[in-house]
């Protein structure tokens, strides 16, 4: 096991290398000039060529690299000039609001996408088999700020069920002592109720929007992988022994089936993080990507750079895991 965790971070190593070069470079070359943007419309040429003297832009390319793949060395993401903040730190304190989202949408997903996509198997031709269709077209086919826009529409604006999309909780209650950063685990660690509730009704909207997009892929992998298990030789035996339709299905055909869920789920994840971008501006939420986008609109390159870095890393972790869930789910996938 620790072989196999060594030699994929090994791998790893050059892919990350790549996305700090090539996340440098864009930022150079995106239009915009941070120096213009915080000197103000009305600054002269002086008071912008100062800031960017300042800033260190009017330094050679390769100069502002090495001194940035230095930073980088020592663990240093640069300031925000947009917030005069550490990047890493506000990172960090950003990060568990947009997990706690994607997580979430992520289990909605599976809970909605595996049943269905199994049943629609097993019931082909039939009202479900038609209703995972249709969800499954629906997920693909709706962009996901339209999916919020329309939540936020329909259960707040017209039906007044849920709270105002304005963040993680009411400005009218106070956060839980900070234990994971998970505002509904932290409330439960700290016993208040109130403020479960209230984080609960505050999340329940994106995280429904976020997961009608990833159960799509879901419940259509899960239906075609579990036809093609379902008219295997071994199931058929298994019914000819006299197997409850129940463990022919869980134990052998659903088994058997779910190596492809497992790497749609992986690729799933990676696309959450992605779609997190726009759910957290259409619901006001904390996270690390209201923030990138915050801050590409400033032309402030450094959280932009941790962004896409902290993005790159949780992906290869991602990829880590999976791997390690194909030699406990199927021993023969495992690698020595």
């Amino acid at each position: 096991m620790l072989r196999v965790v060594l030699s994929r971070l090994g791998t790893a190593i050059p892919s990350l290398v790549g996305v700090v070069v090539v996340t440098f470079l864009l930022t150079r070359v995106l239009p915009g000039d941070p120096a213009i943007y915080f000197a103000g419309p009305v600054a002269s040429s002086e008071a912008i060529a100062k800031i960017r003297s300042e800033l260190g832009l009017d330094q050679p390319l390769w100069v502002q690299f090495l001194r940035y793949v230095g930073d980088l060395a020592h663990g240093d993401l640069g300031t925000s000039l947009n917030t005069g903040q550490p990047v890493l730190r506000e990172i960090a304190e950003r990060l568990p609001a947009s997990a706690e989202l994607t997580l979430l949408a992520l289990l909605l997903a599976v809970l909605v996408a595996v049943p269905l996509g199994i049943l629609a198997a097993l019931r082909q031709g039939s009202w479900i088999d038609h209703l995972c269709r249709i969800v499954t077209t629906a997920g693909v086919s709706l962009p996901v700020f339209f999916t919020g826009l329309l939540a936020v529409y329909v259960f707040y604006f017209v039906l007044g069920w849920a709270p105002a999309p304005l963040g993680r909780l009411d400005s009218f209650l106070s956060e839980p002592p900070r234990v994971t950063g998970f505002l509904l685990i932290d409330s439960l660690i700290a016993g208040d109720r109130e403020v479960f509730l209230a984080a609960l009704a505050q999340i329940i909207l994106p995280a429904v929007t976020l997961a009608v997009f990833a159960l799509a892929p879901l419940a259509r992998i899960t239906r075609a992988s579990m036809l093609s298990v379902l008219s295997s030789d071994f199931v058929r035996t298994a019914r000819a022994s006299g197997l409850t339709g129940r463990t022919v299905v869980l134990t052998y055909a659903f088994r058997n089936a779910v190596l492809p869920v497992i790497t749609t789920l992986g690729m799933v994840f990676s696309f959450l993080l992605g779609a997190n971008v726009l759910v957290e501006k259409v619901f006001a939420w904390p996270g690390i990507g209201s923030y990138a986008v915050e801050a590409l609109i400033a032309s402030d390159f450094a959280p932009v750079q941790g962004f896409v870095l902290t993005m790159a890393i949780l992906y290869i972790l991602l990829n880590l895991v999976i791997d390690l869930v194909y030699g406990l789910v199927d021993p023969r996938m495992a690698v020595s």
